[in-house]
């Protein structure tokens, strides 16, 4: 059970890096030219949207609701950063 515990942990916080990673690198190479993008709003309803998809896989016994959360989150703050690297110029676009 105590094992359990820790993959579950382990799932949420790679769910939440992932989500980071993967909307950041996708603002900074695909959507630079996209004006919606630089809304204030557009890090909330990614957030929203990204949760929203995941959340059918918490069906799943190791991931849980909190996983498909922090995955939300990530993909917010994701959104948030790569916008903000775009703006400063200093986004990888290779």
């Amino acid at each position: 059970m105590f094992i359990f515990n820790w993959v579950t942990i382990a799932i949420t916080a790679v769910a939440g890096l992932f989500g980071f990673v993967l909307t950041r690198r996708f603002v900074a190479r695909r959507l630079r030219f996209v004006d919606a993008i630089y809304n204030p709003a557009a890090p909330f309803f990614i957030a929203a949207l990204a949760m929203l998809i995941s959340w059918p896989i918490s069906i799943l016994p190791l991931v849980s609701a909190t996983a498909s959360a922090f995955f939300g989150i990530g993909a917010g703050l994701g959104t948030a950063s790569g916008v903000k690297a775009l703006r400063r110029g200093t986004a990888v676009t290779r």
